[in-house]
């Protein structure tokens, strides 16, 4: 059998091409300012192919009327008017009128579909926004199907998600503000299974957590009719990017009236979610907690003004249903933090039976930081009362780039597969990987939940060579080395001494 080819997000396909052609737009743009103009001209294209193919079905049936927005929308395809199809801006590509021409497109198209409306790029006849180059950026989008059937129906998702990894390498420190690695997100999802319910993210980015969960979902041949999607962001371009992102994967998503700060303006209050996945921003100081002191989501004690983690966390606790699981990244701080509160708060999560796993992640993943972070798994209702899983995956993934790592797709199996046999109770510890503890266990560690402290220092492996053997062996290999390097010695002083220098 032919060995399956390992995914990695950072393969060179079709979306290295479109992307090499978009990165022309930069000129003097911002990689901030101008990922808008990308992601957007990507989305235009998209629905203008969705809609052409709905176009052509209801040309060929002789009682169905082309321009009747109801047909469209009954198949959940953006109706796009006559004046923003995409035949239209591909004949103003070479013109100095293309940018007022997309901006025109994307104001008709919002007009028609109320879903669209504030969520659209506009801004592309700004003057520093070079012509030319757009005008190739579209020609080339003129040359190839953004939508299509069967197996490359995801073509534009993944070309978007491609695109999002590639703002997040060139913002740096910025870019966890709108993306999540999708090996996180990947891990996150496996190990919750949100096939059906309510899925939340309260700081959705870009929408991740959305994207991945719709594909889990379709991996396993359910209906995505089967969750409803809520999230909240308090970023406004990113809160547009993750409305495109949500809308291309065919996901009806409730991103809240407008983008806005979760801990003020709560877009969802009644909201209590079955599947909430999050990846808060790290260490978040002055959040607002001396105006929120009465609030009650802080069940488990009011969290310190100068750190919104566990802030955070209760804010998800409280939006739980009753069989509800959270998946969260958070930095490795909040595992041990006694400082403002933070162990007490932890304590009574603790005691309070919510935690279900914590998974200690490799360095290396994020684009924006190198805090080392943990997954925390909290669950309402636990399959194993009183019993907490720990997970050391520090030693997981591999380096795709000089400075990125990943988690590979066997490194995630292995990971849900272990929560997966926890949840069953036929799970066995392993030293170095993976234990269960009980909440008395993690009493007599005052309650930190570094799974190190749990999961040991995995064993090593016997090579069956007896150790006086193996000394003889290693000193004489030894040996073999300082002679070399004497030669090594000699013969750079020979050389120095031949030009006249000597050491």
């Amino acid at each position: 059998m032919a060995k399956k080819k390992k995914e990695n997000t950072t393969s060179i396909g079709f979306e290295e091409v479109i992307w090499r052609a978009a990165d022309k737009l930069r000129g003097n743009l911002n990689a901030s300012e101008y990922e808008g103009v990308v992601l957007g001209l990507i989305f235009l294209k998209y629905i203008s192919d969705k809609f052409e193919v709905k176009f052509k079905e209801l040309s060929e049936d002789e009682y169905a009327d082309v321009e009747d927005k109801d047909e469209y929308e009954a198949d959940g395809v953006f109706f796009v008017p006559q004046e923003a199809r995409w035949n239209v801006i591909s004949l103003a590509a070479h013109t100095p009128e293309v940018g007022r021409v997309i901006d025109e497109a994307l104001q008709e198209i919002e007009r028609e579909n109320p879903k669209l409306k504030g969520v659209l790029p506009s801004n592309y006849a700004r003057p520093e926004l070079d012509k030319r180059r757009l005008g190739d950026v579209v020609d080339l989008f003129s040359n190839i199907e953004m939508y299509a059937s069967g197996e490359e129906k995801d073509l534009l998702g993944r070309v978007y998600e491609y695109c999002l990894q590639k703002f997040a390498s060139m913002e740096g420190k910025n870019a966890g503000e709108f993306y999540t690695p999708s090996c996180i997100v990947r891990t996150i999802v496996e190990i919750l299974q949100p096939f059906q319910g309510r899925v939340y993210d309260p700081c959705c980015g870009s929408g991740g957590m959305f994207v991945q969960s719709a594909k889990f979902i379709k991996n396993h041949q359910k209906e995505l009719s089967g969750i409803s999607v809520y999230g909240q962001e308090a970023n406004p371009s990113t809160w547009k990017m993750a409305h495109m992102n949500v809308a291309i994967r065919g996901l009806e998503a409730n991103l809240g009236q407008s983008y806005a700060d979760t801990f003020f303006n709560d877009q969802h209050p009644t909201l209590k979610a079955d599947f909430i996945m999050a990846n808060p921003p790290f260490n978040l100081s002055d959040w607002g907690a001396d105006k929120l002191e009465k609030d009650p989501r802080w069940k488990f004690g009011l969290p310190p003004a100068g750190n919104a983690n566990f802030a955070w966390m209760q804010h998800m606790i409280h939006h739980l249903s009753p069989t509800g699981r959270i998946g969260l990244v958070l930095a490795n701080g909040a595992l041990s933090s006694q400082t403002g509160g933070e162990g007490d708060i932890r304590q009574r999560i603790i005691e309070a039976d919510l935690v279900e796993g914590i998974i200690a992640l490799p360095s290396q993943l994020f684009y924006s930081t190198g805090i080392p972070v943990s997954l925390w798994f909290l669950t309402r209702n636990k399959q194993q009362p009183d019993k907490t899983l720990f997970i050391d995956a520090r030693q997981m993934g591999a380096m795709v780039t000089r400075a990125v790592r990943e988690l590979q797709q066997e490194d995630i199996a292995r990971i849900a597969d272990t929560f997966e046999q926890f949840r069953n109770g036929m799970l066995e510890d392993e030293k170095g990987f993976c234990a269960v503890r009980t909440i008395d266990d993690i009493k007599a560690q005052d309650f930190i939940l570094t799974p190190g402290r749990y999961v040991g220092i995995a064993e090593q492996e016997d090579d069956g060579e007896p150790f006086e053997d193996k000394m003889k062996r290693l000193t004489s290999e030894l040996s073999g080395l300082f002679e070399q390097s004497h030669q090594l010695e000699d013969e750079i002083r020979k050389q120095l001494g031949s030009i006249g220098f000597t050491i």
